[in-house]
């Protein structure tokens, strides 16, 4: 029943993505009477067309309890080809969305496993933009198909505007204000499986010139979002010993979230970079970009600042793998074009137990133990968080 059912979907969608497909929405971002813009991102659904129950409810709820002017889906929109991958979604194992040699079931298993992601959205006429993440590419579905699925929804911004050789999806979107002028900007990057080319930086500082010189040389305050993170997150890191709390192991040596510039929560670490990433550099140069924010990790939802931009990793929501799973919520403010409040909530309980719901995440500091016996049990305890992280690698 369930494959009759995923069929039936998968034909109405290719219906209305024929008659949908030259729709552009006719939604303008701006900023509202009260002078505030909401920003929801939701990273890594990387569902197929069995979508998690609590994956689908998990975007639904976000909505609902955000309602938010705009929604960023930072990536991993579908599971590629994973097999055998414990799921709950009513069945045993899921098998993704590719089907190997057969690029029409393919392409009709993406379409479906998108309406499961976008619908609520579509249904509810808000503007969503989207960033592709190393899965989608994997998915075996060409951007060229990507963009033409994006565009048979009404309310979907996603377009391509680099241009560049490698076809990469990248745009931006901007905000006007109550005088009718851009008064804030929000870059979305298209990292395929890793990074972004010197091909897109070019566009990058070239739109970002363009802007600039229409907002009278001044710079438009500007957030972006990619799926892939810059190494720049690593900076937000400190070498710690085995028994601090919080304490990870990466590259042969311990490190934790720095605290004193970043807060949230870290399931593994990023490696401290010797220097600046060359987009972070580019952000530098041009002078707008306040923070950046990224998806790909699934388990990371923590922020901090580093050399004047912030940077925050942001929960995943594929219920395919083990949690956190959470949303970041952004505010922005008119009359305080700079500063905006920035917040992560995660995702407690589940549909199953009746209970689903989000929660703020708060931060706390770490823990200093009065003695030395303290101090041996939290480094016996992150030992077997160490052990558990490289266990957990081999199985991903």
């Amino acid at each position: 029943m369930k494959k009759i059912i995923s069929i039936l979907l998968a034909v109405s969608l290719l219906f209305s993505f024929c008659i949908f497909a030259n729709a552009e929405t006719d939604k303008e971002l701006k900023f509202g009477e009260d002078g505030k813009f909401t920003v929801l991102q939701i990273s890594d659904p990387q569902d197929d067309h069995y979508p998690a129950y609590d994956m689908v409810n998990f975007i639904k709820l976000a909505i609902e309890e955000t309602s938010p002017d705009l929604i960023v889906f930072t990536g991993d929109i579908v599971e590629d080809s994973r097999v055998a991958d414990p799921g709950v979604d009513g069945e045993g194992t899921r098998e993704g969305v590719e089907v190997e040699g057969d690029y029409e079931q393919t392409l009709k298993n993406v379409t479906a496993a998108c309406e499961a992601v976008f619908a609520e959205a579509e249904s509810k006429g808000i503007p969503f933009a989207v960033c592709q993440g190393n899965n989608d590419y994997n998915s075996g579905v060409t951007n060229e198909d990507w963009l033409k699925l994006y565009s048979s929804y009404k309310n979907s911004l996603t377009v391509d505007e680099s241009n560049d050789e490698s076809g990469r999806i990248d745009f931006n979107l901007e905000i006007k204000g109550s005088d009718g002028k851009t008064a804030f900007n929000i870059w979305m990057m298209d990292t395929a499986g890793s990074s972004v080319t010197a091909e897109q930086l070019d566009w990058y500082k070239s739109e970002s010139a363009a802007l600039r010189a229409e907002n009278g040389g001044e710079p438009v305050p500007a957030i972006l979002f990619q799926h892939v993170p810059t190494s720049d997150p690593g900076f937000l890191f400190e070498e710690c010993n085995i028994w601090d709390e919080g304490a990870r192991l990466v590259d042969g040596k311990l490190l934790r979230l720095n605290k004193e510039v970043a807060n949230g929560y870290n399931a593994s670490a990023f490696t401290i970079p010797e220097d600046t990433s060359e987009q972070f550099k580019a952000w530098k140069e041009c002078g707008d970009v306040l923070g950046a924010y990224f998806g790909h990790w699934h388990t990371e939802g923590f922020t901090g600042t580093y050399d004047g931009i912030e940077l925050g990793m942001t929960y995943g929501c594929e219920f395919a793998k083990t949690g956190p799973y959470g949303i970041r919520v952004f505010t922005l403010n008119e009359n305080d074009i700079k500063n905006f409040d920035n917040e992560l909530y995660t995702y407690e309980g589940s549909v199953k137990s009746g209970n689903a719901r989000f929660e703020l995440q708060t931060d706390e500091p770490y823990a200093v133990y009065d003695n030395a016996i303290e101090a041996f049990f939290a480094g016996i305890g992150n030992i077997f968080n160490v052990f558990a992280l490289i266990v957990k690698s081999w199985f991903a």
